[in-house]
């Protein structure tokens, strides 16, 4: 039996936090399939994190050139993703998300007429290589009779990335400017249903795993009868482990490197500081492994949704942290005091992040 430090220590390896990093932002989109991103800020740096080096210039050098987008590929959730895997994504995904919001277009008097104008006038304005930001968009659909008032806008905007017509591209301002993702990242995987099921539960456990069905079906917020096929597609290329009674998936290969690298005290003393939303702890629906019951209050104050950025040792969340006043620093609050190693592993983690931020 495999024991919760083993399962941790493969996840560091899997989400490229120990061990070997990646060496872009755009290499980290395609180890992780998705890195949440509804926080522009943090998502970057949980691209920045798992690299070698790079710094939030390289995260939005990697998304002006297309090399990274950033969409709804699933459950409503905005994240990070290679452009070339986000159709068949949405492939699967979008059907469902969109027939569960039937009721919330209904109240806010979204209908059929209604995408199809909005579709049409963001055609007419992107074809050819446009580019437009979220107020100029709203200000478009207002002055041509749509309005966008109490979410509307919002899920208008949503429908239309759904759906495969844009998406998040380019850099505007401090976000991104919206792209015809046809234009944008016109290359794209072709993969049958079967295929894209298994492509989605291969890629999700090399960068996640190890991982329970329950995880994966979470993160996708698709189905048991989808996972059993990706199971059935991928046969060897996976195995199993068993922690506390519970069946976890990882990808053989991650097993195999695993099994050849021994741990070292560096990594054994290792500190991270990864951003607020990240995947080690919002890709799974269990999450009691890496965070006791007990702090969840210090990572989501007032249990408002929006979580806090985290400390990691061991695998396990020690606390939070946040950049200094005026930007100077790093300010780490650890809910019980790290060892001599760690504060200087946390040192070392404080300046990687001083690098990236630059």
């Amino acid at each position: 039996m495999t024991s919760r430090a083993d399962l941790l220590r493969l996840r560091r390896l899997a989400h490229a936090i120990d061990g070997d990093r990646e060496v872009s932002p755009a290499d980290v989109a395609r180890r992780l399939l998705a890195v949440q991103a509804q926080d522009f800020a943090a998502g970057s740096w949980a691209l920045g994190v798992r690299t070698t080096g790079a710094t939030r210039a390289d995260v939005l050098a990697d998304l002006d050139a297309g090399r990274i987008v950033r969409s709804w590929p699933m459950r409503g959730t905005l994240h990070f993703v290679p452009p070339e895997d986000l159709r068949w994504m949405l492939g699967i995904t979008t059907g469902r998300m969109i027939a569960g919001l039937a009721t919330r277009h209904k109240q806010l008097e979204l209908d059929t007429p209604d995408f199809v104008r909005a579709r049409d006038l963001v055609t007419e304005a992107l074809s050819g290589g446009g580019r437009i930001g979220r107020a100029e968009l709203m200000d478009l659909w207002e002055s041509n009779g749509i309005a966008t008032a109490g979410q509307r806008g919002y899920h208008l905007i949503y429908y239309l990335a759904q759906t495969g017509l844009i998406c998040w591209g380019p850099t505007l301002r401090t976000q991104q400017a919206l792209v015809l993702l046809d234009e944008w990242a016109p290359q794209s995987r072709r993969l049958e249903p079967d295929e894209a099921w298994g492509e989605f539960l291969l890629r999700y456990l090399r960068g996640h795993g190890p991982a329970t069905v329950k995880d994966f079906v979470w993160w996708t917020k698709g189905t048991v009868a989808g996972a059993k096929i990706a199971r059935a597609v991928l046969g060897d290329a996976l195995t199993t482990l068993e922690v506390d009674g519970i069946e976890y998936l990882l990808t053989a290969e991650l097993a195999d490197r695993a099994s050849g690298l021994a741990e070292s005290r560096r990594e054994r003393e290792a500190v991270q500081l990864l951003p607020a939303f990240d995947e080690y702890l919002l890709g799974y629906q269990q999450r009691d492994l890496v965070l006791d019951d007990d702090h969840f209050q210090r990572i989501v104050p007032g249990g408002n949704g929006v979580f806090q950025p985290i400390v990691v040792a061991r695998g396990r969340v020690v606390g939070t942290w946040r950049r200094g006043r005026g930007g100077n620093g790093v300010d780490v609050e650890s809910f019980a005091p790290l060892t001599a190693g760690q504060e200087r592993a946390a040192g070392r983690a404080a300046e990687a992040y001083r690098r990236y931020a630059g």
